[in-house]
């Protein structure tokens, strides 16, 4: 009772220094800019890791995320036996609402009646949001507690990460914890993770002697080329408008050509002369027939990658004359999705052509810019700090546990995060086994892994979810367009996207 006690008097004396600390930072006192002020403060401090760590005591705790029930979750139960041999009274129970965005309402609906999960896969943007109601946990205590734990099976260590262990992560994995506050406070760890790939037909470049394109500039020329051999097709295939809009303000000029962290919520700069230039330039792309998207094709553009189908080009559906296998030859889309641009077969069972991968073109192939995609994992508070705990050691055992990471990543097709999973035999063996007729997952992790230095991941805040979606509609709406005044109707998009971004963080 004594230690409660004493506790409840720290917790007591630290509040009121904090809010004095953040009275004196607003002599203005305008409430608003005291409770940011109390925010900061608070975050400095960060949560309170029980004096003794893990207790040891007897704790159930829920893991939310997006695993197929019989491709991912088998791995993971595994590896819960695995783990619970270490902490034979930390009970872990997972389920998958869906979708990234299906655990993203789920979470958000259970937070309103404060049962919200422990631990969450999770995107930046989501922790943003889940962060409005002070829910997730700031990790950077409990990454660098020095607590012993003693495990059940007599192994010492702490209860925080090692120098090894820190280091054992690929960096720019990582640096995605530290994105939400000019501070660098850790909100999550990385659990698995993609990025975009070039996909092309192999076979179709050997033949008619094209060079895979290394710059925008050489895509250009490519789709030309492919437009001048196959007029029927679609050259290029690029899944996500969003990612193509951010993905070109990184490789132009860096983060602040879309959005930066601002003290006074002036977080939106993607209006700008670069990114409509790059704009109008794609549209002139569409309008010649190089490109399409997700949206605008109606689906993944890997089916239009893999296509074999007759297909009605500009006659009437009962008129067959003009039926063509309508085809783009290269797609930009996730690694995680590489076995979606596997090669179809002809009635033998041989591959129709060989599918390649290479990294996305570049503005400056000397300074290269890829997004990190994937998920990471964050943990909510609760009134039990031994759940919080709890939770921290099983998001410190999956994310540093090289067998995990190696058997994940082959389930998977995702990249693992850390940088010893290269020690494991079968898993090198796996990488080896990589090709562009039936083992595409291998060489879309391989390629993931080739180019770490240049991922790229954008600031985290309150409205960053609307900033996203709002540069994927002015690409989509300018685009597919079929008005001839382009310049007004990017003015106007960019416009509307502005005001929708300010709108949301009001």
């Amino acid at each position: 009772m004594k230690k409660i006690v004493t506790s409840i008097l720290l917790v007591a004396v630290m509040l009121l220094n904090v809010i004095s600390m953040a009275s004196c930072n607003n002599p203005s006192g305008n409430v608003d800019d005291i409770i940011d002020n109390i925010d900061k403060e608070i975050a400095k401090i960060g949560w309170q890791v029980p004096e003794n760590g893990y207790d040891g005591s007897a704790v159930t705790i829920t893991f939310w995320h997006t695993m197929s029930a019989t491709k991912l979750q088998p791995t993971l139960d595994l590896y819960i036996q695995e783990f619970n041999k270490l902490y034979p009274n930390i009970t872990v129970v997972h389920s998958s609402p869906g979708s990234y965005d299906d655990v993203l309402d789920q979470v958000k609906t259970a937070m309103t009646a404060g049962n919200e999960p422990h631990i969450a896969y999770c995107y930046p943007d989501h922790v943003a949001t889940y962060n409005n109601a002070k829910k997730v946990v700031p990790l950077d205590n409990l990454i660098n507690s020095t607590i012993p734990v003693v495990d059940a099976l007599g192994n010492t260590t702490v209860l925080g990460l090692s120098d090894a262990q820190k280091a054992d992560f690929i960096p720019g994995y990582y640096a995605e914890g530290a994105v939400f506050d000019q501070a660098g406070t850790m909100y999550t760890l990385p659990m698995s993770k993609s990025t975009e790939a070039l996909y092309y037909d192999k076979t179709f470049f050997a033949e008619h002697g094209l060079k895979v394109p290394t710059t925008w500039e050489e895509m250009e020329e490519v789709c030309k080329k492919i437009k001048e051999i196959d007029p029927n097709s679609i050259p290029l295939g690029y899944d996500s408008e969003a990612n193509w809009f951010i993905t070109m303000c990184m490789q132009s000029g860096g983060p602040d050509l879309y959005t930066k962290l601002d003290e006074n919520k002036d977080y939106f700069k993607f209006d700008n002369e670069v990114t409509r230039e790059f704009v109008k330039k794609f549209r002139t792309w569409y309008e010649l027939g190089y490109v399409t998207t997700e949206e605008l094709y109606g689906s993944y553009t890997s089916g239009l990658f893999t296509n074999t189908s007759l297909v009605d080009v500009k006659g009437t559906p009962d008129d067959t004359s003009d039926d063509v296998k309508q085809r783009c030859y290269m797609v930009i889309g996730s690694t995680g999705g590489a076995s979606y641009q596997q090669p179809p077969t002809d009635g033998n069972g041989a591959p129709l052509f060989e599918t390649a991968m290479t990294t996305i073109p570049q503005v400056n192939p000397e300074k290269p810019q890829v997004i990190s995609q994937g998920p990471s994992l964050c943990i909510f508070k609760k009134s039990n700090p031994q759940e919080v705990v709890a939770s921290w050691l099983f998001v410190e055992y999956l994310t540093t546990n090289p067998g995990f990471q190696a058997a994940f990543s082959m389930a998977s097709g995702y990249a693992p995060v850390i940088q010893s999973v290269q020690n494991d035999a079968k898993y090198q063996q796996w990488l080896g086994a990589a090709n562009g007729i039936n083992n595409l997952t291998a060489m879309s992790v391989q390629l993931a892994l080739s180019q770490t230095n240049a991922y790229y991941v954008s600031p985290a805040f309150n409205g960053s979810s609307a900033a996203r979606d709002q540069v994927g509609e002015i690409m989509k709406n300018v685009l597919g367009s079929d008005r001839t005044d382009v310049d007004k109707l990017i003015d106007e998009e960019f416009k509307k996207a502005m005001e929708e971004c300010k709108y949301a963080v009001q």
